[in-house]
């Protein structure tokens, strides 16, 4: 486990209702708190270093060691660094090595104007900064959920300050602003075929991004945990809390189907390495849905 980087732990504290403004701290991207358990990093507005918000959500667990930070310079330090590979011809991913926190990994995906960041990981290397460039540099960022915002203003501003496009549902999520655009409804475009989908699963922004040009042109859906890809590639899974195995409501889940149903898509792409539906995706999303209804009742 990454060490605390001297914030404090539970317990440690003296004051758990004091408040901390990372401007009042002299903080800077390196050295700004990041949550050892879920990876998302605090910055430019007050934030309470006793417990990270999101973790203590019944959606994810505090630490259970007791609530533990680190930074970007300490994960540096302790020998992390971004690795980049090809999930598929043209859509390369980016994650964090060795595995920290969640451990999801990011992808950057290609179209006319430019390059979309979907997801976000804990950490930042100019290694990274430098291969990405070679891939034409990143234009947007877009986030599925709460879980994944992970070093997203760090990654905005090491490429001047692009969108990071979060629904307007999970603002109250938000731990650092950055050049954030809340969007509203059910689907918005950010860069011609990319479109973002409000699904409300997982969370009430919950989104999906479709990508119009992947799987060879037939589409794809790059979902994160909203749509779950799970171990048997052949189906998806819908939970509110996968470590706490919360199941989600049945009407979240058909409002979401509604939603995706006119999107042209082959292939869904998860939220780690090989998590993917290789083909007739949409075909497996709906059998797994009829499935999940199955076991826990369609109500």
């Amino acid at each position: 486990m990454v060490a605390d980087a001297g914030f404090p732990r539970v317990g440690n504290f003296p004051d758990a209702r004091r408040q901390h403004a990372a401007d009042d701290m002299q903080m800077d991207d390196d050295t700004l708190p990041i949550c050892v358990t879920c990876g998302v990093q605090y910055g430019d507005q007050a934030f309470d270093l006793q417990t990270c918000r999101i973790c203590a959500d019944e959606r994810q667990y505090v630490n259970w060691d007791g609530q533990a930070w680190t930074t970007l310079r300490e994960l540096k330090e302790s020998g992390h660094r971004n690795a980049l590979r090809e999930e598929a011809p043209g859509l390369w991913g980016v994650d964090t090595e060795p595995e920290f926190a969640i451990g999801q990994r990011a992808l950057i995906v290609p179209g006319p104007g430019g390059n979309v960041l979907w997801d976000c990981v804990p950490y930042i290397d100019d290694a990274a900064l430098t291969a990405i460039d070679k891939l034409g540099g990143l234009d947007a960022i877009a986030i599925s959920h709460p879980h994944y915002y992970g070093a997203m203003v760090a990654w905005s501003k090491a490429f001047g300050d692009i969108p990071i496009y979060i629904h307007e549902a999970d603002r109250e999520w938000v731990c650092r602003t950055g050049n954030v655009i809340f969007w509203e409804g059910d689907s918005t475009e950010i860069l011609p075929g990319r479109t973002l989908v409000n699904c409300g699963v997982h969370f009430a922004g919950g989104t999906v991004l479709h990508w119009t040009g992947g799987a060879g042109g037939r589409g794809a859906l790059c979902s994160g945990d909203i749509l779950q890809v799970v171990k048997d590639r052949r189906w998806v899974s819908f939970m509110h809390s996968y470590p706490n195995l919360i199941p989600e409501r049945p009407d979240t889940i058909r409002r979401a189907l509604t939603l995706v149903a006119s999107l042209p898509f082959d292939t869904i792409y998860g939220a780690w390495w090989g998590r993917t539906v290789a083909k007739d995706a949409k075909a497996a999303l709906h059998r797994s849905a009829q499935r999940y209804f199955s076991q826990i009742g369609s109500d």
